[in-house]
């Protein structure tokens, strides 16, 4: 029975610190056991919360704490980890009992002294434990300005794509809003913009799980939304207009469809990898009907009517929506136009499109 203690401790501690490497460490998509269920311990009360809030602002004020919690959980998951293995090691070596196993290891785990330091396996075991401690700790410390280092340039960007697609963004008002203001051309730099920031979120977002969770901070903005906006906006670029240039258009559609497989993979979402251009997609011809009169409407050129476009739309869509779709309810985003169904919240919130005003037409 010591053996059979001994050995499952001895896993523990293996499993702890196979966690705490794959989680802080290891630059690839690795997740451990441990670290998806010390997430979910925080994520499912959290969650059960949040869909009972009756507006989308008190979800938000519900959910926005979850990603930092679940970082601080993480830690101590660990350590209470690594407290439970150390002890059934302790008791299988020393023949302690579970209280006085539990103080030995509390002892030298936390760094307090040695309980008992004049036994030699004892020792060896309060020298290993008291070293875990601070590793875990010191990780985890060091790992945080990496973790909000990679939030804060995700947020930059789409931070500044409220002035281009409105709040919560909407890919048909990124066009409509570089029409208003005479910048049609201009979308170009946009797409080589978000083509490297999705290649960016693409890598921070595997090597740091949790950074899917952490929510702007605004309410209405969200970085998948955000991501998927500038997609569809590109995708109609290319339907409506065959002759503009294409390039910046092609790539940005690419990195971003790369990056939410990439985060998928991580997150264990199935997707198609090769889908077919005439799969139909969720969206209908009708909403998209409605977005192309909306930006013609602002002055946006178009080469081929709605129905012309529309297949064409549907071979680039289909590419991104159902994984942009599965992200949009697991994350709970803000429920944006084109966005897909929520958990709870079904109501759409569409960005308020802005009026120009001149000295001469304040009104």
């Amino acid at each position: 029975m010591s053996a059979l203690v001994g050995v499952i401790g001895a896993l523990i501690v293996l499993g702890t610190f196979s966690s705490v490497l794959r989680t802080l460490l290891v630059p690839r998509a690795s997740r451990s056991v441990l670290t998806r269920m010390l997430h979910k311990m925080v994520q499912i009360p959290l969650q059960f919360l949040a869909d009972r809030c009756g507006s989308i602002e008190a979800r938000e004020r519900v959910l926005a704490p979850m990603a930092a919690l679940s970082v601080l959980f993480h830690l101590v998951g660990w350590l209470a980890a690594a407290w439970l293995g150390y002890s059934m090691l302790q008791i299988a070596v020393s023949g302690f009992g579970v209280a006085d196993a539990f103080r030995e290891t509390a002892v030298a785990l936390f760094t307090l002294g040695f309980a008992s330091s004049r036994y030699v396996e004892l020792t060896v075991l309060d020298v290993l434990a008291a070293a875990t401690g601070p590793i875990v700790i010191g990780l985890q410390i060091g790992y945080l300005p990496a973790l909000y280092s990679a939030y804060s340039r995700r947020e930059e960007e789409v931070t500044m794509l409220q002035a281009r697609a409105g709040s919560p963004p909407w890919g048909p008002e990124i066009l409509a809003r570089c029409a208003q203001i005479g910048l049609t051309g201009s979308a170009g730099d946009l797409f080589r913009s978000w083509e490297r920031w999705s290649a960016q979120v693409g890598e921070s977002h595997t090597s740091y799980v949790v950074l899917s969770r952490f929510r702007s901070p605004r309410s209405t903005d969200n970085w998948l939304i955000s991501l998927l906006a500038v997609m569809d906006a590109a995708a109609i670029q290319l339907a409506l207009n065959p002759s503009m240039p294409q390039g910046d258009a092609r790539l940005v559609l690419r990195a971003g469809f790369v990056c939410l497989r990439n985060i998928a993979g991580v997150w264990r979402l199935p997707f198609d990898p090769d889908p077919s251009p005439d799969t139909p997609i969720q969206l209908t011809y009708e909403e998209f009907a409605g977005a192309v009169a909306h930006i013609t409407a602002h002055g946006y050129p178009v080469e081929r009517t709605a129905e012309q476009a529309w297949p064409h739309f549907c071979g680039w869509r289909v590419n991104y929506e159902d994984l942009a779709y599965s992200f949009a309810r697991l994350l709970d985003a803000v429920p944006a136009p084109w966005s897909g169904p929520r958990r709870t919240h079904t109501k759409r919130i569409a960005p308020v499109t802005p009026v120009d005003r001149t000295p001469d037409a304040p009104r």
